[in-house]
């Protein structure tokens, strides 16, 4: 893959935009199967779904990779509070669906 500064045309650079944004939604796809699975080895109450020493815990390291990655914290850890929230939903929806 070439830099941004290699692109020869706005083409170009969506084509390299495009293939990234396909690598993260695959990313989001296999974190997302973790997350299924680690519903195995938490007790099956909402607060240990939940977890909301590890949201917080996690939610703070997304902000600081941000900021490594010179991208807007505030922006970052949105992002991450949606998905969060989402894959909660879905863990939620595997305990009951197993009881």
């Amino acid at each position: 893959m070439k830099l941004p500064s290699e692109c020869c045309s706005l083409e170009e650079i969506r084509e390299h935009i495009d293939m990234i944004d396909t690598e993260i939604m695959k990313l989001f796809g296999k974190r997302f199967m973790f997350v299924k699975e680690v519903v195995k080895y938490k007790n099956k109450d909402e607060e240990s779904i939940i977890a909301a020493d590890r949201r917080a815990a996690v939610l703070k390291r997304r902000r600081e990779m941000a900021i490594e990655n010179n991208l807007d914290p505030d922006v970052f850890e949105d992002i991450y509070s949606i998905l969060i929230e989402h894959f909660i939903e879905e863990e939620l929806k595997i305990v009951k669906s197993h009881k």
